[in-house]
């Protein structure tokens, strides 16, 4: 639940924000395109969220290729992006705007999440239109129908366990795996959102800088360490995350100033539900219980959450149309 920190609870660690990876002519690509509008409107009209728009640089070295970061961003550095007609002020950096050793770049508008506010307030508005939150254990999907608040059984359940997919029963999806990662939380301003394609010190380890909005701080990472389950913050990554991001963007700290200049908040570690073959969100009948899936959102959640609950909705509507239809 939003205030909880757990390791496998991986949204309170999140940057967040839009920058998307999404392969052309995917679900992900669809769900990407769908979210942006929403996240303009609310960092546009409701300052509550916690979401604000960032000016963002996103540079690219040719010798990431390959490597789980450079993969993984593979989308997302491209010149001729799929993105460039979704948000605003798509430009190509000049040569005099790269760092040293970097290959070519891009900027744009996106937003960032304070993701402290941000929860909290979408569980409020699922209050506001009368949803009933609790807490339960289930070890098997279907057993979720019979926590419903009325006492009935439900018609549905909607699954959004993340990792818990792995292991939950009745769904135990092998597909699904963690990829860890670890972030530092500092009070500096770099006054922009900031990635590059990879580092020189491992091939899954990244550099990324992301400034929540209203107070929440500057996000520092990071790396995506598949099936590496350590909750603890590692010491030396951290040293090298802080090192990295003020080489990135020396602005962060007093000039002349290195990793002792960064007033940190604390350090964090969490687990993205990642999925091989990507998010599942589709519906199927479990023990005679309508089950729809929504998970394997990675480390691209919020950046597909408003696609992806879409089209999730659009199978609720499917399955309870078919279920009456029977009765």
């Amino acid at each position: 639940m939003p205030g909880d920190y757990d390791i496998e609870y991986a949204s309170p660690w999140a940057g967040a924000n839009y920058l998307p990876v999404a392969t052309p002519g995917t679900p992900s690509e669809a769900y990407e395109r769908a979210t942006w509008p929403e996240l303009a409107r609310i960092a546009k009209d409701l300052p509550e969220a916690g979401v604000h728009f960032q000016e963002t640089v996103i540079y690219r070295r040719a010798k990431d290729v390959g490597t789980a970061t450079g993969d993984w961003f593979a989308e997302l550095i491209k010149e001729d992006a799929w993105f460039r007609d979704v948000v605003p002020n798509f430009r190509l950096l000049s040569k005099s705007e790269l760092p040293e050793g970097t290959d070519g770049g891009t900027a744009f508008t996106s937003v960032c999440f304070n993701t402290a506010l941000y929860l909290p307030w979408l569980t409020s508005q699922c209050l506001k239109h009368g949803v009933v939150v609790r807490r339960g254990i289930v070890k098997h999907v279907t057993e979720a129908a019979s926590l419903h608040h009325s006492g009935k059984r439900a018609d549905l359940v909607v699954n959004c366990t993340g990792l818990g997919s792995l292991k939950l029963d009745g769904v135990k999806d092998s597909a699904v795996y963690p990829a860890r990662g670890q972030i530092v939380l500092v009070r500096n301003d770099p006054h922009v959102m900031a990635s590059v394609s990879g580092t020189d010190d491992s091939p899954d380890e990244a550099t990324y800088i992301m400034h929540r909005a209203a107070g929440g701080g500057c996000i520092l990472g990071g790396c995506l360490q598949k099936d590496n389950w350590e909750s603890q913050p590692d010491p030396n990554l951290a040293i090298r995350i802080m090192k990295r991001a003020i080489e990135l963007c020396p602005q962060l700290v007093p000039e002349g100033k290195g990793i002792e200049a960064l007033s940190i908040i604390r350090h964090g570690v969490g687990l993205r539900p990642m999925r091989k073959g990507g998010m599942r969100v589709e519906k199927e009948v479990v023990d005679g219980v309508a089950i729809v899936h929504n998970y394997g959102h990675g480390g691209y959640g919020y950046q597909t959450s408003y696609g992806a609950a879409q089209a999730a909705e659009r199978l609720v509507k499917e399955a309870l149309h078919s279920t009456r239809a029977k009765l």
